[in-house]
């Protein structure tokens, strides 16, 4: 139930319980009951209409831009304040992210070793893959080193952080638990070929 549905249960003229009562045992501050929220003045209004102006022209612009570009039209607004009003009306600056598909030049491509390769017993061929598990704040990767022939585990962990440790401690316990494996194919990610 939200805060205003939770405000509206509120009886304010006959009932054996005090505001403060009321107000408690529904999880609400009692100043809520008091407050009226205060509408966008015209000031801020004529100043969210230059904002978007600014931003139809610049898409490029930040809160930062934004805030050093109108002064130049006679407005004057903090950063944080242009930042807030941004994001009330929707706006986020365009850019170029970083291209992190691109490889190092000298990364080395270690050759594909599998291909028209018979696979029939096991610790032959052993891979190793991390994926992504999703959570509410945020993600959780995952690591797991199979058997190609019997497509069994044989080791995993998890981590909260895509560092190179947990790919090495999983692929140590394989090699204690099921010894040295001919082959190990990755998908040649950081984790995998980093010098961990």
């Amino acid at each position: 139930m939200s805060p205003s549905e939770r405000k509206n249960l509120i009886d304010r003229i006959r009932t054996a319980l005090s505001l403060t009562k009321q107000c408690k045992l529904l999880k609400i501050s009692r100043s809520s009951l008091y407050y009226t929220p205060v509408g966008v003045n015209a000031e801020t209004l004529d100043l969210m209409n230059e904002i978007d102006r600014v931003f139809t022209k610049y898409p490029f612009f930040g809160s930062r831009q934004n805030a050093a570009y109108l002064p130049r039209n006679g407005f004057h607004a903090g950063r944080h304040r242009v930042r807030r009003l941004m994001r009330i009306m929707g706006l986020q600056a365009i850019y170029k992210g970083p291209n992190t598909s691109k490889k190092h030049p000298e990364h080395r491509i270690y050759p594909y070793l599998l291909r028209k390769l018979p696979i029939t017993r096991p610790n032959h061929v052993w891979c190793s893959d991390i994926t992504y598990i999703p959570l509410r704040r945020g993600f959780l990767y995952l690591v797991a080193i199979m058997d190609w022939a019997t497509r069994k585990v044989l080791a995993w962990r998890l981590s909260n952080t895509l560092d190179a440790s947990f790919c090495v401690e999983a692929l140590k316990e394989a090699i204690v638990k099921y010894g040295k494996p001919e082959i190990m194919n990755t998908d040649q990610g950081s984790q995998f070929t980093s010098a961990a």
